[in-house]
């Protein structure tokens, strides 16, 4: 059974940090795509940041230069580096593992970016 659980989300003042971690379990990590996303109250889910199984990465333009993404497969973990942060960064960030045509979410973890 495979298992993605998410966890450093929490509350921070604008332009500070946190660090998120999805562990995935169940599944051989390297081969798995991972992404983030971040949703709000009445809004799509949408895409934060994403690594592919190679490494390469994409983020929204929204965080481009503010959020990193990075995998260690060693660990079965990714990470997200979050700088920079605003209130409108405030959400429920999810994780997401993709395995050819299967997909796994993670329960999420709550961002609040707030004085």
């Amino acid at each position: 059974q495979v298992q993605l659980v998410e966890s450093g989300g929490g509350l921070v003042q604008p332009g500070g940090s946190l660090r998120l971690t999805c562990v995935a379990s169940g599944i051989t990590f390297s081969t798995l795509n991972v992404a983030w996303y971040r949703q709000t109250p009445g809004k799509r889910r949408e895409l934060v940041a994403l690594i592919v199984s190679d490494g390469s990465t994409n983020y929204a333009d929204s965080v481009k230069g503010r959020f990193t993404i990075s995998r260690d497969n060693a660990k079965n973990t990714v990470h997200l580096q979050m700088n920079s942060l605003k209130p409108e960064d405030t959400a429920v960030y999810y994780c997401k593992g993709t395995y050819y045509l299967e997909t796994y979410w993670g329960q999420g973890t709550q961002v609040t970016v707030s004085s």
